[in-house]
């Protein structure tokens, strides 16, 4: 039985704990990127083909038998390619975090051996949060290159979608964290993958205008975290400043905040 010893919030107001909380979570995500660096590839393309499906299928398929145009963009390929961009980031931040989480846990057996490293709980889940962050912003970054070569739209790398990329990135990956130190085996991950992610695809506003929906439904497609990816993502990408959601940014850090204290209050008491 091992446990992390228990923070207090108080600790959260000293400047000093900060840096060695940042300092300490480079060192965990420095042992997953020496993992994850071998198998970049595998990681990029792990996250790739669903978008891709789905471009192919929607993009070109029922996007050419569409005539009328989209609320945002010419076609509606360009409809969709923002919110692919935030489907990839969401599926291998939260399948790749989770499944590494559950590994160590489950199989190798090295996740202990973790839990008794000298430092704060919070830098635990920052460091596993950022490898989350690394591989949904790899696999994504490939979406991103396809939307810009067939958009021409350079917005795709503006400042702006980079940072809702990062958050969305955050949130699922921070989730991941969660959800890997939780769950008992590998079929309750495919689980909560079927329950969660999956509905969440398709109602996250990666396919339509939540704008356009009646109010219940409305409600319920606002209470996910991805409809505030993909409409803010959609935004930069195509609308000017004047008509962006500037809401979706604190929606998603408040998300991601949130996600860090229950993160850190799972590693302080997680036994295995």
């Amino acid at each position: 039985m091992i446990a992390q010893p228990s923070f207090s919030v108080g600790q959260l107001f000293k400047g000093g704990w900060w840096r060695s909380v940042f300092a300490d979570s480079l060192t965990v995500f420095w042992g997953d990127w020496l993992d994850l660096r071998v198998r970049l590839t595998q990681v990029i393309a792990s996250g790739l083909v669903s978008p891709l499906i789905y471009i192919l299928a929607f993009g070109f398929g029922l996007g050419s038998a569409l005539t009328a145009k989209p609320p945002v963009g010419d076609s509606y390929l360009e409809f969709i390619l923002p919110g692919m961009v935030a489907l990839s980031s969401m599926t291998i931040s939260f399948g790749g975090t989770t499944f590494s989480i559950c590994g160590e846990r489950l199989y190798s057996k090295t996740f202990e051996e973790m839990l008794l490293l000298p430092v704060h709980p919070m830098a635990l889940f920052l460091g596993k949060m950022l490898a989350g962050v690394v591989r949904g912003l790899l696999t994504s970054s490939s979406v991103i290159l396809i939307a810009v070569l067939f958009t021409r739209n350079l917005n795709f790398l503006s400042p702006l979608f980079l940072l809702l990329l990062v958050l969305n990135c955050a949130v699922f990956s921070g989730l991941g964290v969660i959800v890997g130190l939780n769950v008992k085996s590998l079929e309750g991950v495919g689980l909560l993958n079927n329950f969660l992610i999956v509905p969440m695809s398709f109602l996250g506003a990666t396919f339509f205008d939540p704008r356009t929906l009646p109010i219940v439904l409305k409600g319920i497609v606002y209470l996910l975290p991805l409809t505030y990816t993909s409409t803010g993502l959609r935004a930069a990408a195509y609308l000017p400043m004047s008509e962006f959601p500037w809401y979706s940014i604190p929606v998603l850090l408040i998300a991601a905040l949130i996600l860090a204290g229950i993160g850190a209050y799972q590693f302080a008491h997680q036994q295995d």
